[in-house]
């Protein structure tokens, strides 16, 4: 498939993929937008601007706005008029998610990495009537990479994680609740049946070589393309810290694909870059006097 079918189709994909996914997947790839080109920009931004990005992505312009409000309301954004105009802010909180999400999304998978033998393992008791609490810290954990092999039972063979695993038990005030502990394994039971309980590996190898069927090899005619290329490219590779746990390849039983979609992720984020970033500003050019 060359990269001009190739560019097309994943441009038809944008469209349709995001009518079906509503103001759901509107808000996410305004999250991706505001991390790629508002955040190095100070965090400001006009409402204008961001319509015409998100359209440029086949969002239409009542489903944006929709996006803008409920990441408002969220508290990940605030906004101030200057007449007829709304100039939209990052919050202190916005800020901070998403300089975490590009530092995650940029570092992971960036280069292999030695493996010193040991486990990070975390008990945590959370009823399932405490639903909401539940899901912030699986949502969470599984950001750091971790698994769960079974209910309350978290693991992952890092354990360097162990900071970042206190953080998250402090922030849900979870202190009286978890138990965590490092170490190697003792050499009883297998631990590539505990890696198939933890993750869904068989599925994040598809994701991995769908990915790359998908963008390997892909060019950018326009800036136009490049922006489109550039932000669907980060809206795809920032899914996989939740899905691989990123294992050492002592753990690993055949060549792994992550490496090679994270340099087909970085080569073309970089080739793309400068062009992309260059159309974000004809675009606030054009779009920034729009109410």
């Amino acid at each position: 498939m060359n990269g001009e079918k190739r560019a097309g189709m994943i441009q038809g994909e944008t469209h349709v993929q995001t009518k079906a996914r509503g103001s759901a997947g509107a808000r996410s790839l305004l999250l991706t937008v505001l991390g790629e080109f508002v955040l190095p920009r100070g965090g400001e931004v006009w409402t204008g601007t961001l319509v015409t990005a998100l359209g440029a992505l086949g969002v239409e312009e009542k489903s944006a706005r929709q996006a803008l409000s409920r990441t408002a309301a969220e508290g990940l954004l605030g906004s101030a008029r200057h007449g007829r105009r709304v100039r939209w802010s990052l919050s202190p909180a916005g800020d901070r998610l998403l300089r975490e999400g590009t530092e995650r999304i940029y570092g992971f998978m960036r280069g292999p990495h030695d493996w010193d033998g040991r486990w990070l393992v975390l008990t945590a008791g959370v009823p399932e009537s405490q639903r909401r609490l539940r899901h912030r810290l699986r949502t969470r954990l599984t950001w750091l990479g971790l698994g769960s092999p079974a209910p309350g039972l978290w693991v992952i063979p890092d354990a360097s994680k162990e900071a970042a695993v206190r953080e998250v038990v402090h922030e849900l005030d979870l202190g009286d609740r978890v138990f965590a502990w490092t170490g190697p394994s003792a050499g009883i039971g297998d631990p590539a049946r505990l890696i198939t309980a933890a993750w869904d590996l068989d599925d994040v190898e598809k994701r991995y070589l769908a990915f790359i069927e998908r963008f390997a090899g892909l060019t950018a005619a326009t800036g136009r393309e490049a922006f489109v290329h550039q932000v669907r490219i980060v809206q795809e590779w920032r899914g996989f810290p939740f899905l691989d746990p990123d294992l050492p390849a002592e753990l690993l039983e055949h060549d792994w694909p992550g490496p090679q979609a994270a340099a087909v992720f970085h080569d073309l984020r970089n080739r793309w870059h400068r062009r992309a970033q260059a159309e974000w500003d004809v675009m606030d050019g054009e779009a920034g006097t729009r109410p």
